[in-house]
């Protein structure tokens, strides 16, 4: 069973759903979101593909250690049916992780977290690398100079492992 949110500007209204069925009678959707048992969240309203929000909800999985190397993952059709999404929106988020070495099909086995040990290490980097990206985009439009930029950054750096070393 899957819940659904129908958020309106003033409350939100869980509905519950039963093999892509409402049993409620009344609809005002602006947003959907969709989860999976807790595991997987689509909104309707995120600009980016649903493809896209499944490959980075499973990139996530794998890089926090939820799963791990060479577990099986949901097969294309049960991922499907769980969160209420085309089967070939599913297939093409698997084939697009499978390209970027996330995960492998095993024919007639089904598809698992790929083996490699770094894989979650190298999802984190490239996190990373889209985070400072996205930072320096915004500090260019805002007229930072890059050393100013580097002063925040390093700054921002010394209080966050300052706090860490105080939660320890």
């Amino acid at each position: 069973m899957l819940t659904a949110w129908y958020d309106t500007p003033a409350h939100y209204r869980p509905q519950k759903i039963l093999r892509g069925q409402l049993t409620a009678s009344t609809m005002c959707v602006y947003t959907v979101h969709t989860e999976m048992e807790g595991a997987f969240t689509i909104s309707q309203s995120d600009k980016r593909p649903m493809y896209l929000q499944i490959m980075e909800q499973i990139k996530q999985k794998v890089a926090v250690g939820d799963w791990a190397t060479g577990q099986s993952i949901p097969s294309i059709r049960q991922l499907a049916a769980d969160i209420g999404v085309s089967v070939i929106t599913v297939k093409r988020a698997y084939l697009e992780l499978e390209r970027e070495g996330v995960i492998v099909t095993r024919q007639g086995k089904g598809c698992f977290v790929a083996s490699d040990a770094g894989v979650g290490a190298r999802i984190r980097e490239q996190e990373l690398a889209q985070h400072l990206e996205q930072a320096v985009r915004s500090a260019t439009m805002m007229g930072v100079s890059p050393k100013n930029l580097e002063k925040r950054i390093r700054a921002i750096y010394d209080r966050v492992t300052d706090e860490e070393k105080e939660t320890v």
